[in-house]
């Protein structure tokens, strides 16, 4: 009997141990995860252009979410974007069905030494860290996006190696830019946006995934009116585990 109650309360230590091992494990990966948690916007602007452009008005896409609310509004609001000329007007808009960033400027002059070979460039940037986690996997229904998106498909995505983790999932679509400068005939002019979305987080390694969403437009000469832009979604990016203590 004594042998009986010695195994029991052996075994009975052991499935303790085990138990308050994992519990502590769980308890430990949670912490790690909710503490390491950080979730960022990425921001990019590009404007190139071969020759000189005179009285030049843009209204560019800026990303906001369906409600409307934009990590960049802000940003734009207080001139918090890396690379922004001074003498630009800066003024944002809300449309209603896309928010927007009006620039004006008398002129983007190019420096000596410009080529269609080697365009100038203007480069605006800016990170800033999100109050909530970023939806990655549906980034056009909950987080944001250049709008409008018109004529949404999906498509395949590009060749990934093995290695590489998450499902992607690719689009294309369309949306405005407007555009209004002088310049000669055969000046090439391109504006590229960039968004990225990013949870990331460290257990025992760095671990994150996203999302990226880009439109872009090349120009030839005048430009007096509405432009229609080609953009991409890549979504699904990375892992998606994310522990929760379930003992």
């Amino acid at each position: 009997m004594d042998r009986i109650i010695k195994i029991s309360l052996g075994l009975f230590t052991v499935i303790f141990v085990v138990f308050i091992s994992v519990v502590s494990y769980h308890a430990f990966v949670e912490k790690a995860y909710l503490t390491s948690l950080s979730s960022t916007y990425s921001y990019t602007c590009i404007i190139t252009t071969d020759s000189r452009l005179s009285n030049v008005t843009l209204f560019l896409p800026v990303p906001a979410n369906p409600s409307g609310n934009s990590p960049i509004v802000a940003q734009f609001s207080v001139k918090n974007i890396t690379g922004l000329p001074e003498d630009w007007t800066v003024t944002l808009y809300d449309t209603g069905k896309a928010t927007m960033v009006g620039i004006t400027t008398p002129e983007i002059a190019p420096p000596v030494g410009t080529t269609p070979e080697k365009p100038y460039v203007i480069r605006l940037l800016s990170e800033m860290k999100s109050d909530t986690v970023i939806d990655t996997r549906e980034p056009i229904k909950n987080s944001a996006m250049f709008h409008p998106v018109r004529d949404l498909q999906q498509v395949s995505c590009p060749y990934r190696s093995s290695g590489d983790q998450g499902t992607p999932q690719c689009y294309l679509y369309f949306t405005s830019l407007y555009a209004d400068y002088q310049a000669q005939k055969n000046a090439s002019v391109n504006i590229t946006s960039i968004l990225g979305g990013k949870n990331s987080w460290k257990i025992f390694e760095p671990v994150a995934n996203g999302y990226t969403t880009s439109v872009s437009l090349h120009m030839v000469g005048n430009n007096h009116g509405w432009s229609t832009m080609n953009g991409t979604i890549t979504s699904s990016i990375g892992s998606y585990y994310t522990p929760v203590l379930r003992i």
